[in-house]
């Protein structure tokens, strides 16, 4: 007697790099007690973007969306002001984050948590010429 395999019916999921740490930073943002995100969504974040709105969705985080981005990081900090919780908020890379600096500044003076992220190009394309490339740390 030969035993029929199941194999046939099996879904393997292949999941990359970019989601899989997406996802492990939206359970460590949790983790820290982040209630709020603002997104301001972009091509680089995506993955990131994804993760957050599947946090969102599940109830863990409130995600706020604004795709412009000084905007965004002025709306993060009334939240982070307001509640005295940390806020974080998420752009992509060069001149996205450029744009979060004056809330930055205002949240550093004030000692308001608030978290940037962004989602950064490939250090080797730093200096070449690439768009929105820039050294951010």
């Amino acid at each position: 007697m030969v035993e029929e395999s199941n194999h046939e019916n099996v879904e393997v999921v292949i999941v990359n790099n970019s989601t899989l740490l997406a996802r492990s930073l939206v359970c460590q943002l949790i983790e820290v007690g982040v209630k709020d995100v603002v997104l301001s969504p972009g091509s680089r974040n995506a993955p990131l973007s994804i993760a957050l709105y599947q946090a969102s969705k599940s109830g863990v985080i409130t995600l706020h969306v604004s795709i412009d981005e000084r905007s965004a990081a002025f709306f993060a900090l009334g939240i982070a002001k307001a509640s005295k919780r940390i806020v974080s908020v998420v752009c992509t890379s060069g001149t996205a984050l450029a744009n979060y600096h004056p809330a930055v500044l205002e949240a550093h003076h004030s000692a308001i948590p608030l978290l940037v992220l962004s989602a950064d190009r490939p250090a080797r394309l730093r200096k070449t010429g690439s768009n929105q490339t820039t050294v951010a740390r």
